[in-house]
């Protein structure tokens, strides 16, 4: 019962009804024969499958490069007062307070 759209629409094919329809076919199927084909059906799958892998690893591969070529610009970038020694230096906070331990008893 399986059915190829390539079976059906593949280069050179040719598709007849067949009526009446054989009695073990389903109702809500119809019975074709397909004739004139250049390929077979299977060839054409194999070949279309094949296309879609080869797409899907250069997109992949394309993917990774993209992503490494963003990662490298951010680790390039300097913010003020980022790593430069030479760089603009914040105000320094100045605290005439310090900061002592606290212990308390139960």
């Amino acid at each position: 019962m399986h059915r190829s759209w390539w079976m059906e629409n593949g280069p050179g094919c040719t598709v007849t009804s067949v009526t009446p329809a054989p009695d073990w076919a389903p109702e809500d199927h119809r019975y074709i024969t397909v004739s004139g084909c250049f390929l077979e059906y299977q060839y054409i799958e194999v070949a279309h499958s094949s296309l879609q892998i080869v797409l899907a690893l250069a997109g992949f591969i394309y993917a990774c490069y993209v992503v490494k070529c963003i990662t490298e610009e951010e680790d390039s970038f300097d913010f003020i007062g980022g790593f430069d020694s030479y760089g603009y230096q914040g105000p320094q906070k100045t605290s005439h307070l310090q900061l002592q331990p606290m212990y308390m008893s139960k």
